[in-house]
């Protein structure tokens, strides 16, 4: 039987932060990853990279946040009572990600609140941040905003 999860809607008060961990990124899957699903010349070909606006072959943005969404998973998700999400109002990529970046991750609660039509569920407003080069770095490579769904500790699964 598996544990009773660590995360509750209760737990996701506005003005937490959660290190979600660091990850550092990998040349061929970031290359694979968009001649997959974003074969845009500058996230396939380092000539073409280095004649772009980035100065070098570049990481698919679709790539980072699928990074951020590896370790939000890892770091949260799959340690709490999360039921999905609905969607989100922001997604951007202030400064291009390279081959051999390392990237840490975090996630601000903005608001929470609970459901007036499903009481056992809360809804959080969440803040995804990616940064290079240090937790605390201005260098912020990935930003989202969007809900999650979360289950009130008494609805956490047994």
């Amino acid at each position: 039987m598996p544990d009773a999860p660590e995360i509750a809607f209760e737990d996701l008060t506005p003005g937490r932060v959660f290190d979600l961990g660091a990850v550092t990124v990998d040349h061929d899957e970031m290359v694979e990853f968009a001649r997959r699903f974003d074969p845009q010349p500058f996230h396939l070909d380092e000539a073409a990279g280095k004649e772009s606006i980035f100065g070098q072959l570049a990481a698919s943005g679709w790539f980072t946040a699928g990074l951020w969404m590896r370790l939000y998973a890892d770091g949260l998700l799959l340690r709490s009572t999360a039921l999905g999400s609905p969607g989100g109002d922001e997604i951007a990529w202030p400064a291009p990600v390279f081959a051999g970046d390392r990237l840490f991750a975090s996630l601000e609660i903005l608001e929470a609140r609970r459901s007036s039509s499903k009481p056992w569920m809360g809804l959080v407003t969440l803040r995804a941040w990616m940064r290079r080069g240090a937790a605390d770095s201005e260098d912020v490579v990935y930003r989202g905003r969007f809900t999650g769904m979360f289950g009130s500790r008494e609805h956490a699964r047994p």
